[in-house]
């Protein structure tokens, strides 16, 4: 297995362009954001082309908007597609969430109710979107910071039971399960005990901003302390590849390569 991944970022094209460089690196594959490469042949485009030649790669999108309560949005589905038949990612990633409206993207991951409604809703969307792609799809866990008074179940419950109705996994996100808990005062671990492993796919890492009144979800620190603790106290439940993500106040490429290389100190460590 292709353990240990970062994220692709425009921010280290010059250092990874040299192939002394990328040949060197420990980094065993790399993550794409999806809507970068739509629609688009140019420097993001081909930097992908060479990364794909000798690493694993995998596709991670922010706008599919699976829980919005309307149709998919075929024009885009069809975008991601060509890139998936294009790179053939290992995994294909989005958020479990929703982002607006057709035509009105408010590109911000906002929350639903988890409901029995909507698990069965969101669940036909699902199976359609992997009836389109012909893949499985993966959905990561949110970063909310309220929850809505209606829900009849915990954001893992819903997770677990849309992966065992549809197929689909569950990109498993410690910073955000972290952010939450803190925000929304919860246990952690409670989240980490209910989610199943066996419908876990990928795991990301990253870092937040602690703003005083609450921690925001900012991927521009490195991952905290206690984001750590957590990740060593379960990261042998969930034995698959791990990601760390780093999108603003980005390091250069071998400084996120060391905090990258943590994760794989306290997992062999284990």
């Amino acid at each position: 297995m292709h353990k240990y991944g970062v994220g692709l970022r425009h921010t280290h094209f010059p250092f990874l362009e040299k192939e002394e460089n990328l040949n060197h690196s420990e980094v065993e594959w790399f993550e794409a954001l999806l809507e970068n490469y739509m629609e688009t042949k140019g420097r993001p485009y081909k930097m992908l082309e060479k990364v794909r030649a000798d690493y694993p790669i995998a596709f991670h999108g922010v706008s599919l908007s699976i829980a919005a309560d309307e149709d998919l949005n075929l024009d885009y589905m069809k975008k991601a597609k060509e890139l998936y038949d294009q790179f053939e990612p290992f995994v294909t990633s989005d958020h479990m969430c929703w982002t607006g409206h057709a035509h009105s993207n408010l590109h911000n991951l906002l929350p639903f109710s988890y409901t029995q409604d909507n698990l069965d809703r969101i669940a036909d969307k699902v199976m359609k979107a992997q009836d389109f792609y012909g893949r499985e799809m993966t959905f990561e866990n949110l970063s909310a910071y309220f929850t809505l008074k209606n829900s009849t179940m915990s954001e893992a419950e819903f997770l677990n039971n849309l992966a065992n109705k549809t197929g689909c996994k569950i990109l498993l996100d410690f910073n955000n399960v972290y952010v939450n808990a803190i925000n929304q005062k919860f246990e952690a671990q409670d989240f980490f005990e209910t989610i199943d492993s066996k419908n876990v796919s990928q795991i990301h890492l990253a870092g937040f901003s602690d703003l005083g009144t609450h921690l925001f979800d900012t991927h521009s620190h490195p991952v905290h302390q206690d984001v750590w603790k957590l990740f060593k106290k379960y990261c042998h439940k969930f034995n698959v590849p791990i990601l760390l993500e780093w999108d603003e106040d980005i390091p250069d490429f071998p400084t996120l390569e060391k905090e990258l290389l943590k994760s794989k100190e306290i997992y062999e460590q284990q």
